[in-house]
């Protein structure tokens, strides 16, 4: 199985973002093995992020291939 690298960022709010506000690291980037990258997006939401405070409609998740 292929690897992956995974981050996920908070999106500000449409409040902050007139203010300026900018998008936050919150989770990695971290090496997922998955099948493909959809897959490595879901194992590192559910298995990797569990302990990351985000609101889920805020949060955006992001995978490329490891090369």
């Amino acid at each position: 199985m292929p690897l992956f690298e995974v981050a996920i960022l908070e999106t500000p709010t449409k409040k902050e973002a007139e203010e300026g506000g900018v998008e936050k690291l919150v989770f990695g980037p971290t090496a997922v093995i998955a099948r493909d990258t959809q897959s490595a997006g879901i194992a590192a939401v559910l298995d990797g992020a569990r302990d990351i405070k985000v609101d889920r409609s805020r949060m955006q998740v992001l995978v490329r291939p490891f090369a």
